[in-house]
């Protein structure tokens, strides 16, 4: 503003204008130019202090958060600075709304994977039998009796009100990165946090201090990221989205600031079609436009001006995938798309943008253009699937260099360093390549193959760089010293999930082959091992020794726990097993099978030998749900329509009621007992709770639902429609949840978007 006012005022000024002639023009020219530089270095400055003060900020919310959780104080000081931060209202879904207390229960909308009926209810009420002693529920019009423990009978009311949890979950930690299918989502920002995402999950995390921050604006896949010039504003695109009612919400891009994570503005309601694949922020007129393209059928490329929400332009952009976008840097109406089998150079006038394709000339033509970065002098750099590196003369659409079979396949991932060297990233064969300004090679490495291939490179500090891979990992190493994973992930379908019974230890496992045994303290896996068969389920012995994992091959097989060495393998039947447990005397193993039986073995040597008892034959459909009960005498099990049915560990079923009221449980995680019946939505169809767990203080419960939330519910939930908390994060169906095994901690699982989360239980 200072220097702004000092140009204004001197150019203004009639006695300066009534002295200046000809001859002293360009002595004016020149303090035009020393004003414009001036300004320039004041901007650097301000975005200097702006990153510094974001440090600052954060730092002091970390340290007070710790200290009022120790003194069960308020809202600290640093959140209500950074409350005040934006300088424009928060915006939700495009309607203005007072800034959020950060530390608040999440409440942004849910991402169902089903869509609920908005019609009342046909389902019929719960019935209450005192003189039977048992509550009816339905579910898509079954009944499903419960039977409580007789001494509940003459004191239990229906319709009694239930209560709210005494605790809350907080987001802590958020395991994985959406590598598999998304490019261009990884960068270092200045308070030394990398920035990606997974889920609807953008996070924030500082390597060095080891802490995470998470934007928890989007309700459904986030698929792009885009970084403002300023360094602290952020652009998300996500895909089509359902609210909590059903009702379909439109893909959207989403504007917000990454100091205070406040919403401050909403981008394309109503205008994108399935998905935004590309985004990206003009750089050369301060960042004031922001291009997007869509998944639709057409691509439709948009141009917006962000603050005003308002839209300048838009264009089909091709029939073919668009796997790039970006304005150029120093040309504010150039915008570069590149995708299958097409590079675009589009120049806006007004409300128009007109094209120019890439001339290949003798250049054969590749199948994909992968990616695109720019030159100190303002040419276009391209990545094909063919291996090469194209230079594209400034201001043309003609190739002026080429560098032929840089990579063997193709090259996913261009950076241009801030020294104008240039580092490329290959995904077939891993490679890691630094190049000079002529694009002659000076350095290669290579990525190690368990984390595959190079997805996305961002230049971190000094020649320190940060790699996201196809697998869904992060890596963060030197050309000349290697890489080492920072983030590590699943990359297919997850749902097995177990903890260790005495330490702070998890294992999940999925369709991806693998299994991971984590620490939640370094939140990196203590071991990880690929298995032939896909995971489906898994399951720890009492005494922590070794792990039982089912897979969808019928086969299952035992792993120490600490040395991950293979102890047995078996076969039963010829379906997944979705569910292994231990009894809680650790003598015996139940796996719950998809051809409907519970098959039954006698463990012994502490989880080390295995001999088949038998198997419980009854359900009529597959089982999905297991609990032992604390004696390790009695099974109950869940199956898929809805039955609950109890067995002794020598496969006969139970049928008295009597003696099934009386059973005190081990765990809770069977979804249909008369403890946990009140977690149940009105009208729920019986699939839209995948997984439930109890703490082992018995005072809160967890469910995982198919409409990406995690529910807490205060146990017993023995009413119907009890509250809850619900909180999101997960994109996909939630598949498992358990508790640590001292109850700080809840870990729960995504199915389709590969996610872990970790939550700290306040």
């Amino acid at each position: 503003m200072f220097v702004v006012y000092n140009l204004v005022a001197w150019t203004s000024n009639p006695d300066n204008n009534d002295s200046v002639s000809a001859a002293s023009s360009m002595d004016v020219d020149d303090r035009i130019s020393y004003l414009e530089q001036r300004m320039q270095l004041q901007d650097d400055e301000i975005q200097v202090l702006k990153a510094a003060l974001a440090d600052v900020v954060r730092r002091l919310t970390v340290a007070e958060e710790q200290h009022s959780l120790l003194n069960k104080r308020g809202p600290t000081r640093a959140r209500l600075f950074m409350q005040a931060l934006p300088s424009k209202p928060t915006l939700s879904n495009g309607t203005a709304t007072p800034p959020k207390r950060s530390n608040a229960i999440p409440q942004s909308p849910s991402s169902p994977r089903k869509e609920v009926s908005s019609a009342k209810s046909k389902q019929k009420d719960s019935i209450f039998s005192a003189e039977e002693g048992y509550v009816k529920m339905y579910l898509r019009g079954r009944p499903i009796t419960m039977h409580m423990p007789q001494a509940l009978t003459g004191s239990y009311k229906l319709q009694a009100a239930a209560e709210l949890p005494a605790h809350k979950l907080k987001m802590e930690w958020v395991y994985g990165y959406r590598g598999r299918d998304c490019r261009s989502n990884l960068y270092l920002l200045p308070t030394g946090e990398i920035v990606y995402f997974i889920a609807s999950v953008v996070v924030l995390y500082n390597v060095e201090e080891q802490l995470q921050r998470h934007y928890l604006g989007h309700n459904d896949d986030v698929k792009c990221l885009a970084v403002h010039p300023d360094r602290v504003t952020m652009a998300t695109g996500q895909v089509a989205g359902t609210t909590k009612d059903g009702k379909q919400l439109p893909p959207h891009v989403r504007i917000w600031d990454s100091v205070s994570l406040n919403t401050l503005h909403v981008i394309g309601l109503g205008v994108f079609d399935r998905a935004i694949s590309c985004v990206s922020f003009s750089k050369s007129n301060g960042g004031a436009h922001l291009c997007a393209v869509d998944d639709s059928n057409e691509h439709i490329l948009s141009v917006w001006d962000w603050q005003k929400e308002g839209k300048l332009a838009d264009v089909k952009c091709s029939n073919e995938s668009v796997l790039a976008a970006s304005f150029h840097p120093t040309e504010a109406n150039l915008i570069i798309t590149c995708g299958k089998s097409h590079i675009h150079f589009w120049t806006m006038e007004g409300i128009t943008l007109s094209k120019k394709q890439g001339i290949f000339e003798k250049q054969e033509k590749p199948k994909y253009i992968l990616c695109l970065t720019f030159s100190e002098n303002g040419d276009v750099i391209t990545g094909d699937s063919s291996g090469n590196l194209i230079i594209w003369g400034k201001g043309t659409n003609r190739i002026s260099s080429a560098v032929q079979g840089a990579h063997e396949g193709g090259i996913f991932s261009l950076c241009m360093l801030n020294d104008g060297t240039l580092v490329s990233g290959g995904g077939k064969d891993r490679r890691v390549v630094l190049w000079d300004r002529q694009y002659h090679k000076l350095q290669e490495t290579e990525t190690p193959e368990a984390f595959g291939p190079v997805r996305t490179i961002a230049e971190g500090k000094g020649d320190c760089l940060f790699i996201g891979t196809t697998r869904n990992s992060i890596l963060q190493g030197t050309l000349t010293g290697g890489y080492c994973p920072i983030v590590q992930g699943h990359t297919d379908e997850l749902w097995g999930l177990a903890v260790h019974p005495s330490e702070d230890r998890f294992v999940t496992c999925g369709q991806d082959r693998l299994i991971h045994y984590w620490d939640p303290t370094s939140h990196q896996p203590v071991w990880s091992k690929t298995l032939d068969d896909l995971a489906q389920s898994v399951g720890f012995h009492p005494s922590g020794s070794v792990v039982a994992v089912g897979t969808q091959s019928a086969r299952w097989m035992v792993f120490d726990a600490e040395t991950k060495d293979l102890i047995t393998v078996h076969t039963d039947g010829n379906e997944k097993h979705s569910v292994m447990r231990y009894s809680p005397d650790g003598n015996f193993l139940a796996i719950g099978s998809h051809d409907n039986y519970v098959y039954i073995y006698a463990v012994a040597e502490n989880g080390r030998k295995y001999n088949r008892v038998g198997r419980c034959s009854g359900h009529s459909s597959f089982i999905t749900h297991l609990d032992w009960s604390t004696d390790s005498h009695y099974i109950i099990t869940n199956s898929g329509d809805y039955e609950a049915l109890c067995w002794t560990p020598n496969c006969k079923q139970v049928t008295s009621a009597d003696v099934v009221r009386e059973l005190e449980w081990a765990t809770s995680t069977c979804v249909l007992s008369f403890p946990v019946f009140g977690v149940w939505p009105e009208g729920a169809d019986g699939t839209d709770i995948n997984a439930i767990c109890r703490s082992s203080d018995d005072q809160l419960l967890v469910t995982a639902d198919d409409f990406g939330k995690v529910n807490l519910f205060s146990y017993p939930c023995s009413h119907p429609r009890a509250p809850s908390y619900k909180y999101s994060g997960h994109s996909s169906h939630v598949t498992n949840v358990a508790f640590l095994h001292d109850n700080t901690h809840l870990i729960s699982t995504g199915g389709k978007d590969m996610s872990v989360i970790q939550w700290s239980v306040v």
